[in-house]
């Protein structure tokens, strides 16, 4: 699980991850769902930057999580923070590893279960869901319409045979890197399974006011 935002595009006094969602933090929102016993997640690797380290440690006890979950400190990229994570996990000769994304806490256990799945088949599989407006293409010459219906919007977790995931993250880190998937296109096909909408990245205040509305209605 990585969450090494800032609260820059929220313009909140501290990162995104620690701002309140129905008078908790996020964080333990998107901690929460992955500790759902019918998961069976052996264990959560958390990566924090290491100055939000006693932050967070604060915030646990001030809301009394007694998650069990391993800190592990970051990098200066998101791809350098999951490589981070995925190290702290070398007692794991072999498994399914999710990465998911600290602010994405409304991301249901269906969805999770459904990349687990298709990982356990496929080997790399990720959660993604079409685009529900119209998408054009810009170019130097303008712009042009895309098919929709051959889109998707990226989400998390994704999931993938932990052994492909070290081999794709012992390769050095690309510009063109946006999520775990990318990362292992090159040695794998990524299989996406269907996400959800609900399952939105907090990057924004209104973003925030969204999930407050969503949140008391979320089921598995």
């Amino acid at each position: 699980m990585v969450a090494g935002g800032s609260g820059t595009r929220m313009g909140a006094d501290r990162p995104k991850q620690f701002l309140l969602l129905r008078g908790e933090p996020v964080l333990l929102h998107t901690l929460r769902r992955f500790a759902e016993p019918a998961l069976g997640v052996q264990e959560i690797v958390l990566v924090l930057p290491a100055d939000q380290f006693d932050t967070w440690q604060a915030l646990c006890a001030q809301f009394s999580v007694d998650i069990p979950h391993r800190l592990v400190t970051g990098g200066a990229t998101r791809w350098a923070s999951v490589k981070a994570g995925l190290a702290a996990l070398s007692q794991y000769p072999e498994g399914l590893v999710a990465v998911h994304d600290g602010v994405r806490p409304l991301v249901s256990r269906t969805v999770v279960e459904r990349t687990y799945a298709a990982a356990a088949t496929h080997a790399a599989a990720a959660a993604a869901v079409m685009p529900k407006d119209s998408v054009r293409l810009l170019s130097q010459h303008g712009s042009a319409a895309q098919n929709r219906s051959r889109l998707r919007l990226m989400q998390t977790p994704q999931t993938f045979e932990i052994d492909l995931l070290r081999r794709a993250y012992a390769m050095p880190e690309l510009a063109s890197f946006t999520d775990d998937a990318t990362v292992v296109d090159d040695l794998c096909r990524v299989q996406l399974v269907d996400g959800d909408y609900r399952n939105l990245k907090i990057t924004t205040p209104e973003d925030l006011l969204v999930a407050e509305a969503l949140l008391g209605g979320l089921a598995g």
